[in-house]
């Protein structure tokens, strides 16, 4: 399987699209300043307890308290708690947790006011963003995550994935990390260091210390609430967790985040660093990949499964959770010669309904409503199958067999909001006043004509695709009598993401000169 990386970044804003085999199956985005990233530390106060829910709510500097349950504590918290005073008044003077003080765990049943007090600082672990009116999910057992290992503090077991089959290599990594993790650490050894050379692994245990003596220097500053250590940005996120020999390219509009990528694969994988590459093209890097264009048709109540002749899927969201009716189109009827049909469209459309949940990041419940199929062992091979594809998603997720009714039920963990992306366009005809087309093209000529007399640099013009073929239909297009009237070529670029009469125009160094919005 062939997978791209491409990174777009635009308004103080990445968008991160994974392709694989040219077809879009995860995107994200991140705003530059965002605070509050899964996998960040903080240290926050305690504002209030919440006896009845058997939790908290702190102070982490987000507009809304974010959520502590007694579970989310820690066998640990005691230690931790104590760790974060004895920095803060500096009776700490080091990161290193050799001959620390363990104290008692705290009974796992226990109730949240005998361990934890209104105003109290906390050092705590963000494990779920903001999500709709929810303020962020936190925990204060802390985890360092790397490239290959997992660092823990105050914890002495060295644990390994249950992916990693062989026994002889389980022991080798064991027997390895034992040797080289610091006192007073715990280490969680992950699927992808297996085969890997011990300078590889030590490498990546220097870096998850680093992190924690860089946590450690801003908890002496004793400044609450505040962050303390930054998760990496999302890029470096998806390369450190799904990056692979299957990654060919990785293209990036933004010179500054091809250097970091560049300087991070340096780090995980040097001999792949060079297929990190900078696109300075005029068409956004999105729309030349037809990302945008794909967001288009994969988002929406109604979803096309390729391949499938007119099947469809209709994709309903509720409070409580998702509902995903599998829609044959006008290809079956109840004819026993369609047996074999329904199934090879109902494993279309779970190969389809995989990628919708990586696609959206849905979370919680997501019910399945598959085409009626009668034979068991059709059954059974839609479920293996779909069991199959859902094991490209890195999110927890449990899949129960097909019920009774022909329903199959996920559960899918869900750590950030879900996304949504709006395809329809607004309706020139309904409710409200725009302006005529022909006067929107009139100004857009007569902007364009104020920026060439300003503007020696090429010009290029965003428009939605229909206002681009209008401007450039015929011989004697409206591009070309422009051309013939100012001397100079106005390069047009139909955008996808566009409204019917939106337009920008572009100098070469991608600076926005003008712009229309309907």
């Amino acid at each position: 399987m062939k997978k791209e990386l491409i990174i777009s970044h635009e308004d103080e804003q990445s968008k991160i699209a994974l392709l694989e085999d040219g077809r879009l199956f995860e995107l994200h985005e991140q705003e530059d300043k965002s605070e509050f990233v899964v996998g960040d530390l903080f240290i926050g106060k305690v504002r209030k307890l919440a006896p009845n829910l058997n939790a908290s709510f702190v102070n982490i500097g987000y507009e809304k308290d974010a959520f502590l349950h007694y579970q989310d504590l820690g066998p640990q918290f005691l230690t931790y708690k104590k760790f974060l005073q004895d920095t803060v008044s500096k009776k700490q003077t080091s990161s290193s947790l050799k001959n620390f003080d363990i104290q008692k765990e705290i009974p796992k049943n226990g109730t949240i006011e005998k361990v934890l007090a209104k105003d109290e600082s906390v050092l705590l672990q963000i494990t779920k963003e903001p999500i709709s009116t929810k303020g962020p999910r936190i925990s204060t057992q802390i985890s360092l995550t790397g490239r290959f290992l997992v660092l823990i503090p105050f914890d002495k077991s060295v644990s390994i994935s249950k992916k990693i089959a062989s026994s002889e290599e389980r022991e080798r990594l064991k027997t390895l990390i034992e040797s080289i993790k610091p006192e007073g650490f715990g280490v969680i050894i992950r699927t992808v260091a297996e085969g890997k050379k011990v300078a590889e692994l030590h490498n990546d245990m220097n870096q998850l210390v680093q992190k924690w003596e860089t946590a450690f220097k801003n908890i002496q500053k004793n400044k609450v609430p505040s962050k303390i250590l930054s998760e990496e940005d999302k890029a470096s996120e998806i390369l450190r967790d799904k990056f692979n020999s299957d990654f060919v390219s990785i293209i990036c509009d933004d010179e500054n985040m091809v250097r970091e990528m560049r300087n991070y694969l340096e780090v995980i994988a040097p001999e792949k660093k060079n297929i990190v590459h900078f696109y300075d093209k005029p068409t956004p890097l999105m729309e030349y990949y037809n990302v945008e264009k794909q967001m288009k048709q994969s988002f929406g109540k109604h979803v096309n499964i390729p391949s499938s002749k007119g099947a469809y899927l209709v994709i309903e969201h509720t409070e409580a959770l998702h509902v995903v009716d599998v829609n044959s189109g006008p290809n079956i009827n109840s004819a026993p010669s369609n047996k074999e049909h329904a199934l090879n469209v109902n494993k279309m459309a779970a190969t389809e309904i995989a990628r919708q949940l990586r696609l959206r990041d849905m979370g919680g419940i997501i019910v399945i409503d598959f085409i009626d199929m009668i034979n068991p062992d059709h059954r059974k091979e839609l479920y293996e199958h779909l069991k199959e594809e859902m094991k490209r998603d890195k999110a927890r997720h449990k899949i129960l067999p097909p019920s009774k009714f022909g329903l199959i039920q996920i559960t899918r963990q869900r750590t950030r909001p879900e996304k949504q992306i709006e395809t329809a366009e607004v309706n020139p005809n309904a409710e409200g006043e725009i302006l005529p087309p022909i006067v929107v093209v009139e100004r857009m000529e007569e902007r364009i004509r104020n920026i060439i007399q300003q503007h020696k640099g090429k010009i290029f013009l965003h428009a939605h695709p229909f206002v681009e073929a209008y401007l450039t239909k015929g011989i004697v297009s409206i591009q070309t009598k422009w051309y013939l009237k100012y001397k100079k070529w106005v390069t047009i670029i139909p955008r996808d993401s566009f409204k019917y009469l939106e337009y920008k125009i572009i100098n070469s160094k991608k600076e926005e000169l003008a712009s229309y919005s309907n």
